[in-house]
C-alpha cells in the first residue's frame, strides 16, 4: 500500500469513527453531514470526498461494524474442532454479537428510522444479517455435501440455526429490560442451540458406518 493509499484509508476510518458517534447521538435523521465532518475533524468538502450522501455513509458504517465482527465470528469454522465444538463456538459469537453495544445501537437506529428510511433497513439486513447467514449457509452446505448433515436448504437451515441464538433472553436485553445474559446464560443458550440443530439436521450413523 502506498503512503497515498494509507493516508486515504486512515481518513476514511477517521470519518467513520466520526459518523459512529454522531449516528450514536442524533440517529440517523437528526445526524448531519456537517457535524460528522466536525466530530471527524475534516471539511464538510473532504467528507463528501468520501462519501457523497448520508446514507452512503451510513451504509459504509454498517458494512465496518459487519468487517470487524465476521472474522471472530466464523473464526470456528477453519478450526480442527469437531461440528459439534465448531457449531457452539459459532452460536457463542453469534450470541455475543447479538447483545452487544454495536449491534444494539445499529439495531435500534434502524428500527427506530425504517418508518421514514426504510433503505436503512435494507442496508443493515443486506450488510449484517443477509452476510452472515450466506456465510453460514456456505458453511452448512460443505457439511452436508460431505454427509456430515442431512441434506436440505443450506440458507434456510442456517436461518434456523441463528434463530435458535434469539432466545427470550436475549430479546430482553435487546428491550432493555432486565440484566445482560451471564457468561453462564450464554453458554446455556449457545449448548441448547447447538443440541436441538443436530437433533435435527446430524446424519446418524450405525455401527457400519450407514446413515441410519
Amino acid at each position: 500500500m502506498s503512503v497515498l493509499e494509507d493516508n486515504s484509508s486512515q481518513k476514511r476510518r477517521q470519518i467513520l469513527a466520526g459518523a459512529a458517534v454522531v449516528f450514536t447521538d442524533d440517529g440517523y435523521e437528526g445526524a448531519s453531514m456537517s457535524r460528522i465532518a466536525s466530530e471527524a475533524n475534516v471539511s464538510k468538502g473532504t467528507l463528501y470526498n468520501y462519501f457523497e450522501s448520508k446514507s452512503a455513509l451510513f451504509a459504509a458504517f454498517v458494512s465496518q461494524k459487519a468487517d470487524d465482527e465476521f472474522p471472530r465470528l466464523f473464526a470456528p469454522i477453519s478450526s480442527e474442532g469437531s461440528m459439534e465444538e465448531v457449531l457452539r463456538e459459532i452460536a457463542a459469537g453469534m450470541i455475543r454479537l447479538i447483545i452487544s453495544p454495536g449491534s444494539l445501537l445499529l439495531y435500534r437506529i434502524v428500527i427506530a428510522e425504517s418508518g421514514k428510511f426504510p433503505h436503512l433497513a435494507e442496508i443493515f439486513w443486506e450488510g449484517g444479517p443477509q452476510a452472515t447467514l450466506n456465510r453460514m449457509a456456505e458453511w452448512l452446505r460443505q457439511r452436508m455435501e460431505a454427509g456430515l448433515l442431512r441434506r436440505d436448504d443450506p440458507l434456510f437451515a442456517a436461518g434456523q440455526f441463528f434463530a435458535l441464538c434469539q432466545t427470550p433472553t436475549c430479546m430482553r436485553w435487546r428491550l432493555r429490560i432486565g440484566d445482560e445474559p451471564t457468561r453462564e446464560e450464554q453458554g446455556r443458550i449457545a449448548q441448547g442451540a447447538v443440541r436441538v440443530f443436530l437433533d435435527s439436521y446430524a446424519v446418524r450413523r450405525g455401527n457400519d458406518g450407514t446413515p441410519t
